[in-house]
């Protein structure tokens, strides 16, 4: 497996001349960096004008890894190439290194770069990528694997150090600026050496070596970072935060200062899945926080973070959750009777929420409002809960991204263990587990009852096994003592019924009245009309029956606009036009595959007897969609009739008798083995004269991710145009 590496931009508030002054400074050998050994100059080229200088370094590791290993691979130092770059006219300076040790077993390749930053003309960034590829090592390709990247994380952490150690000593010495390199008048002689003393590198016996993470450019200045004047940079340098990010990068101080102390990999982790997510989402990406919450809820498995963030991101879009706050009117009955609501914050700054269940009714609230609209409520508080971590991180001037929920069970009885009412809440507790990971710092249970263990017992199966590590539950009076509430909310913030010194303004419940409840039927109108409140429709695709969309144009220059999302599988997305109205729908288009089509969210209108060319034509290239990419795009009609919108099964293409199936196709067809595919699509027809600049047209563009989105960006339109994430 290839391990990766991508760090944030890390900026030097110091010149791009000075920053390459200090980094000199760290050859032939670097004390900061005991197991770097030495490193000799190889090759040396300086163009003529003496802005380009090329040099190559051969270097040597005393790799810190098990006597035995060393003994087994037969070498005691690990040997590498590092070619460097400096381009004095464009202030650069690329870093290029690869291992020279077992080159045919392990592959290791790292590239650096030093740039100036694109908006301050002082300031210097860095930024570094590393790939270790463990093919074979006697067995002990695991083992080698952890050394590495261990070695490699500590590499970066002692890293972000050196540059800053030297910069401080130049300045010691009195040197606080060095001159930008200016066209000489007359030709000057090439050094033939950078350094004036090399140190000679230990002599290179029997096999090269075992091979490391590269960390050579751990010294050479890898994750290097100008330290700040605090620990946590303050809310009024937020302009020089954001001025020190390049556009679509990560800067390390916005990292700390938003999100938080991350090691070197979950920084990397958190910038691979955010550039996935640009690449496959066209910009439309949530924020940095959110992406973060996800990571974390899988331990920083880019995969499983990666497949649970998308079904989130379909399941909002889906919903028009982004949408939820401005939309949702909570009805008057949950206004009286839901007793929950938000309540200043902790000592943490995290936002506060109290819920007062032992005194709700959940028996009369689910009879009155039914379980969708329960679960709607419950979704717009974690939407306020999400804007409220942005407010108090600006506010506090430091990250918090969750919040702490305070459960007051006074009052709880079996009445509360009714059927109905606890699986609403366990259909809550899903939804919300697939959705807002990591979001709750805290669950402070008090005065729990005698019932509790009853209820903890049903419900605890639901809840992930981090998340029950935040619960902590007190019964009686033993949240008054010490280690109590008082730990984790002043007292001035305590709610009066729980004997502190703050009103509390959360409903007191009571019951719901019965002539407030609804019949079944009502309920389930209601549900449905609930969660079919979206311009998004779903359809499944499966080999040999296409989901297909006519769409009848009378005007000839009228706009017809998509934008759907691949939830499973790949597709290939056509269009064609037809002179001829399609027949209805056939019913039974999956009767042969022996599938039911549910609510006929899988239909075929082009008869098997069609010709194309004759009865009907292609007007746009075929469009192959891979299974998580986001596509947007539009088409100018040029004739009247019919247009079929078709979403077809994408057959993996059969390999040649002379070519074994590469792997990637193999676990791809085993994927596939159901033959079923699905996309989520919206289609809309304008008119041309309202085409640009029409509000509903962004409609395409946006595709619902306005609240969780820092950025969207609208598809160009021409005449004929699709915008597909890869």
């Amino acid at each position: 497996m290839v391990q990766k590496y991508q760090s944030p931009v890390r900026v030097y508030k110091r010149p791009f001349e000075l920053v390459m002054a200090a980094y000199e400074r760290r050859f032939p050998t670097c004390h900061l960096i005991p197991m770097f050994v030495a490193s000799d100059v190889v090759n040396e080229e300086v163009s003529e004008d003496g802005s380009v200088h090329k040099i190559e370094r051969r270097c040597a590791l005393d790799v810190d890894a098990p006597r035995l290993l060393k003994r087994i691979a037969g070498v005691e130092y690990v040997y590498f190439n590092q070619k460097n770059t400096l381009n004095k006219r464009e202030r650069t300076l690329h870093i290029e290194s690869r291992n020279e040790s077992f080159s045919n077993r392990v592959i290791v390749h790292e590239t650096c770069c030093y740039s100036v930053h694109p908006e301050k003309d002082d300031w210097t960034c860095f930024e570094q990528t590393a790939s270790l590829d463990i093919k074979s090592f006697f067995g002990f390709e695991s083992t080698v694997e952890k050394i590495a990247m261990k070695q490699y994380a500590s590499s970066i952490n002692k890293g972000k150090e050196i540059i800053e150690f030297y910069l401080n000593e130049l300045e010691v010495e009195g040197v606080v600026h060095v001159p930008r390199w200016n066209p000489p008048t007359r030709s000057l002689p090439r050094p033939t050496s950078l350094s004036t003393s090399p140190a000679v590198i230990p002599k290179h016996t029997g096999v090269p070596a075992l091979c490391a993470p590269d960390a050579s450019d751990a010294k050479d200045g890898t994750g290097v970072e100008a330290k700040q004047d605090g620990a946590v940079v303050q809310a009024d340098s937020l302009t020089e935060i954001l001025a020190g990010t390049p556009e679509d990068k990560l800067d390390a101080d916005y990292i700390k200062r938003y999100l938080g102390d991350l090691t070197p990999l979950q920084e990397s982790c958190l910038i691979r899945l955010r550039k996935w997510l640009q690449e496959t989402h066209k910009g439309k990406i949530p924020k940095d926080e959110h992406i973060l919450r996800f990571l974390r809820a899988r331990d920083f498995n880019i995969d499983k973070a990666r497949e649970i963030l998308c079904q989130s991101l379909t399941w909002r879009k889906q919903h028009q959750v982004d949408y939820l706050l401005e939309t949702w009117n909570s009805p008057q009955v949950l206004q009286d009777f839901y007793t929950g609501g938000w309540h200043h914050h902790d000592r943490d700054g995290r936002p506060l929420y109290i819920l007062r269940l032992g005194q709700m009714d959940t028996k009369g609230l689910v009879r009155a409002l039914g379980e969708e609209s329960l679960l709607r409520h419950v979704l717009s508080i974690n939407e306020e809960g999400l804007r409220r971590c942005e407010e108090n991180t600006k506010v506090f001037g430091r990250p918090i991204s969750c919040w702490t929920c305070l459960v007051d069970l006074e009052g709880l009885n079996m009445r509360h263990l009714w059927r109905p009412g606890v699986k609403a809440l366990l259909r809550i507790i899903e939804v919300v587990e697939a959705n807002y990971p990591e979001t709750l710092g805290r669950l402070l249970i008090l005065r729990a009852p005698r019932v509790f263990p009853v209820l903890w017992t049903l419900v605890s199966p639901f809840i992930d096994e981090n998340t029950r590590k935040k619960f902590l539950i007190y019964a009686g009076n033993d949240y008054q003592g010490p280690g109590g509430l008082v730990d984790y909310i002043d007292k001035e913030i305590i709610p009066d019924f729980l004997g502190g010194e703050s009103m509390c303004e959360v409903p007191e419940g009571g019951l719901v009245p019965k002539s407030m409840y609804r019949t079944p039927e009502e309920l389930e109108n209601e549900d449905v009309r609930l969660w079919t409140e979206t311009i998004y429709q779903s359809a499944s695709i499966f080999k040999g029956a296409p989901h297909e969309l006519v769409i009848e144009i009378i005007d000839a220059a009228s706009v017809i606009t998509w934008d759907f999302d691949v939830c499973k599988g790949d597709i290939i997305f056509n269009i064609y036009h037809s002179k001829r109205a399609p027949q209805p729908p056939r019913k039974d288009a999956l009767g042969a595959h022996g599938i039911t089509s549910p609510g006929l969210n899988n239909v075929q209108l082009i008869d098997k007897s069609w010709t194309l060319g004759q009865d009907y034509s292609m007007v746009e290239s075929p469009l192959t969609c891979k299974e998580g990419e986001s596509v947007q795009g539009s088409h100018i009609t040029r004739w009247p009739g019919f247009y079929i919108l078709q979403w077809k099964f994408h057959s993996m293409p059969a390999c040649s008798a002379t070519n074994l199936p590469r792997v990637d196709d193999v676990l791809a067809t085993l994927q596939m083995s159901t033959h079923k595919c699905k996309v989520m699509y919206y289609t809309e027809v304008l008119g041309s004269e309202d085409f640009r600049g029409s509000m509903t047209s962004l409609e395409s563009s946006h595709s619902g991710f306005s609240q969780l989105s820092a950025a969207t960006v609208s598809s160009n339109h021409s005449q004929s145009s699709s915008m597909i994430s890869r």
